[in-house]
């Protein structure tokens, strides 16, 4: 059924860019009014975390995961690959309940994303689609392509990676806003793999030249047998994202043809059946499959992209803080951050040359909006930040100028600007940082709360696709927070929930040239007694797999 509060979706003579700006507005939570959601969970009727593909044929994955020198597109490689980029890092319970944690972050731990191999030239396996389980770390072989393209290869990718969400799960909890955290977590698992391509000496790069339909057809989306029809067709929906190739030789730039994978998938000989969702859902939500289509890429994007960068110069994180990072559960309230790791966590973030930041084919300007409440030598306060260059769009720090009267404050070595908006008290500060953030206790404990302000007018009137790449940047830049924050021994949590308009009020913007798009706060965790101690991967289901060649 249609809850009677769900959002209306506009007229058919209504623009993509309407709609956009539309769906925005009506998924704002606001202190009086939440988005439309569901007023009721049965958690005995969650969606499925995990797909597969029955009939596939399967192939398990080694678990090693110290990078080192492996042949090219070999299992071990591809397994190392997958391990630090979208596997299971750990497990946590709660009374009867058990539920994984894994290498990319997720709102709500629903994980939307699934990922797909697209394969050509491998020793261990055919060329071909691939659809990573990550339950039991095995590759399920959905395609085999029958034969290469004139020029001896079916793509000029040797390996790329397909991003794919099922929305259904976040909005199965988060209703209309549910879409936001999609695109966030796609965000998050493009940084995840390309941190994880940066390990293993390979450069992971977003391909923006491939519209939504060419990238669906090419993973076999669009083949509607293959998946379980229900209630409402968004429930079981797999919505194509985004394709990333990896460039196995870090010095060769590399361009998947869209023509040529659209004909290796014509081609190519498909097997599997897609496992079902939810087989009861409860509610219908219309906007979501409406600002789906606005928002699909139907062409290439017009944006120049980022300048190529050394995969290595922000530092590589390690595979212990790869694999060790997790989502602050609880902060000590009595833990002050150092200057020194303060001013670290902001050059990270505006460092532009570095992995993961140059996997985005686009980038939009985004700043801070920063409350400091236990930094070392730094008064509590709200403070913004102004990481940009005269040359570029007009930055937050740029509007507020006006009302920035200080002196900013600098670290070294750190180029970032953090300017004073108001001074406040650590006390009136904590309820006012749980109080943007949807009462959420953990904002008040952290030593550094922030949202990501991002420019919102100028890329939507471009393309309405932004709106996805917006909060994708801020999914990345997320990932970013979370890693250097684990790399100081401190932790970090992403926040969805807060009051968009309210954030708006504090920093004194009254339109939509700005907009926060996502927020995130660190500190020192104060433990997690719902971790266990046995590894991500004990056992395994071996009369489920067979081998591919």
């Amino acid at each position: 059924m249609i809850p009677p509060f769900a959002s209306p979706v506009l007229p058919r003579e209504h623009s993509d860019e309407e709609r956009v700006r539309a769906y925005h507005e009506q998924t704002k939570h606001r202190p009086d009014r939440f988005a439309p959601a569901p007023e009721t969970l049965d958690w005995d009727s969650q969606p499925a975390p995990f797909r597969r593909f029955d009939g596939a044929p399967a192939v398990l994955l080694p678990l090693g995961a110290t990078p080192e020198t492996f042949s090219p597109l070999s299992l071990a490689s591809l397994g190392t690959f997958l391990r630090l980029s979208l596997a299971i890092t750990a497990w946590k319970t709660q009374g009867p309940d058990r539920w994984a944690v894994r290498a990319n972050p997720s709102s709500g731990n629903l994980h939307p994303v699934e990922a797909y191999l697209i394969v050509d030239g491998s020793a261990d396996l055919e060329s071909g689609v691939y659809h990573y389980r990550p339950e039991d770390h095995a590759l399920e072989r959905r395609a085999h392509f029958r034969a290469p393209s004139p020029e001896g290869r079916t793509s000029p990718a040797a390996l790329s990676i397909a991003l794919t969400t099922i929305a259904w799960r976040e909005v199965w909890k988060y209703g209309e806003r549910g879409f936001r955290y999609c695109q966030l977590d796609v965000g998050h698992a493009m940084a995840a793999v390309a941190y994880a391509a940066a390990a293993l000496g390979w450069r992971a790069r977003e391909q923006p030249q491939l519209g939504s339909r060419t990238l669906a057809r090419a993973l076999g989306l669009d083949r509607a047998n293959d998946f379980p029809t229900g209630r409402w067709a968004d429930v079981e929906r797999e919505e194509a994202e985004v394709l990333v190739a990896i460039e196995l030789d870090a010095e060769a730039a590399v361009a998947v043809d869209p023509g040529k994978l659209e004909d290796a998938a014509a081609n190519a000989q498909w097997c599997g059946t897609a496992s079902r969702v939810d087989p009861r859902p409860m509610y219908e939500w219309p906007v979501i499959g409406d600002i789906m289509r606005a928002t699909r890429s139907p062409r290439p994007s017009r944006r120049a992209a980022f300048p190529r960068g050394d995969p290595a110069s922000l530092g590589s994180p390690s595979v212990d803080v790869i694999l060790g990072r997790r989502s602050a559960q609880l902060f000590d309230h009595r833990h002050e951050m150092s200057s020194e790791d303060f001013f670290g966590l902001l050059d990270a973030f505006y460092t532009r040359r570095a992995t993961p930041r140059d996997v985005l084919g686009n980038f939009f300007p985004v700043d801070l909006l920063l409350f400091v409440q236990r930094v070392a030598t730094i008064p509590p306060g709200v403070y913004v930040t102004a990481g940009h260059s005269p040359t570029t769009p007009p930055c937050l720090a740029s509007r507020l100028r006006h009302r920035l009267t200080e002196a900013p404050l600098r670290g070294y070595p750190s180029s970032v600007e953090v300017r004073l908006l108001a001074r406040v008290d650590a006390r009136p500060l904590a309820r006012l940082a749980r109080g943007l953030h949807c009462n959420q206790n953990i904002a008040a404990q952290a030593c550094l709360a922030l949202g990501m302000v991002a420019t919102f007018d100028a890329p939507i009137a471009e393309d309405p696709a932004n709106y996805r790449r917006l909060h994708r940047q801020a999914g990345v830049l997320g990932h970013v927070l979370y890693l250097e924050a684990e790399k100081r021994g401190l932790r970090g949590t992403g926040i969805g929930c807060f009051f968009d308009d309210a954030v708006h009020d504090i920093a004194g913007l009254s339109n939509t040239e700005f907009q926060s798009l996502y927020h995130f706060t660190v500190g020192k965790a104060a433990g997690d007694r719902h971790l266990e101690p046995a590894p991500p991967y004990p056992e395994r289901v071996a009369s489920s797999v067979t081998p591919t060649r």
